[in-house]
């Protein structure tokens, strides 16, 4: 099954261009949270080069590296975070003006989107005089991200992974 997911993956490099993941950390609770006891779930977005809102790391696939890896060198290229990529969470469609063509005149693409654990906060990074990187809990992360497409992976893939992975 394994082998098989990984060829659909591969295949879909060809077809999907595009990568991205929720870097995510587990933080101790304090009497500010919401939650009183137990560890708070908390995401890391960055900020657009384009526009207000936050986002989550991503970019497009080089010719001779997978969509994983992809997405964990994005992570490092836009938000100087490194982890464990832990899993698929799925695939989200939407819309980029900057891919509009003869062939996909609306700009429609579609993201590979994964789970990453961070384990180290770089202090510097290739983006860093563009971007800036935001902690958020996940209620505060649905309130701040700047696209639609961007919530449902969100709650829908990413905190229906997390609650299954716990």
């Amino acid at each position: 099954m394994k082998i098989l997911f990984t060829i659909e993956l591969h295949v879909l490099n060809l077809l999907f261009p595009f990568d991205r993941c929720i870097p995510f950390r587990y933080r101790n609770s304090n009497e500010a949270d919401d939650v009183k006891f137990g560890k708070v779930v908390e995401v890391l977005m960055i900020t657009s080069t384009s526009g207000p809102g936050l986002l989550f790391p991503k970019g497009g696939w080089e010719n001779d590296e997978t969509v994983e890896e992809a997405a964990v060198r994005e992570a490092i290229e836009e938000a100087a975070v490194r982890g464990d990529l832990l899993d698929f969470i799925g695939f989200y469609s939407f819309k980029s003006k900057t891919h509009q063509d003869e062939f996909s005149p609306e700009g429609l693409c579609k993201a590979a989107m994964f789970a990453l654990l961070v384990k180290e906060e770089l202090s510097s990074w290739p983006e860093q005089s563009t971007r800036m990187r935001n902690w958020l809990t996940i209620p505060k992360a649905l309130q701040s991200c700047r696209h639609e497409w961007m919530k449902d992976a969100l709650e829908n893939g990413f905190c229906k992974w997390l609650a299954q992975n716990k």
